[in-house]
C-alpha cells in the first residue's frame, strides 16, 4: 500500500490512543536508613528549586516545558515552551 506524496495520512483512528503524560517535581537521593526512618509528615527536599519550570514527558519524550500551578486543590502545569524535535 503506497501512500501518495499529496495525500495526507488520516490520524484520526490515532486520536483516542491514551498515552501516559509524566511531569517530574525533582529527585533526592537518600541513604537506605534516611528512607527507613521518613514518617507521616517527613519532608523529602528535592533537587529542583520551587520557582523552576519542570519538564513534560509523554511516553517518556519530552514534548514541553512549563510552571506548576494548583487548579482547584489540584497541581496543573501551565506549558510555556513546546518541543517539535529532539534536543531543544
Amino acid at each position: 500500500m503506497n501512500a501518495s506524496l499529496d495525500t495526507a495520512p488520516n490520524l484520526d483512528i490515532l486520536l483516542d490512543v491514551p498515552v501516559e503524560i509524566t511531569v517530574q517535581l525533582g529527585s533526592c537521593r537518600l541513604l537506605m536508613r534516611e528512607v527507613l526512618a521518613l514518617n507521616i509528615g517527613s519532608i523529602v527536599q528535592l533537587d529542583q528549586v520551587a520557582d523552576a519550570p519542570v519538564d513534560l514527558h509523554v511516553n517518556q519524550k519530552l514534548v514541553a516545558r512549563g510552571d506548576v500551578v494548583v487548579v482547584e486543590n489540584r497541581f496543573g502545569i501551565k506549558i510555556t515552551q513546546l518541543f517539535s524535535s529532539p534536543g531543544q
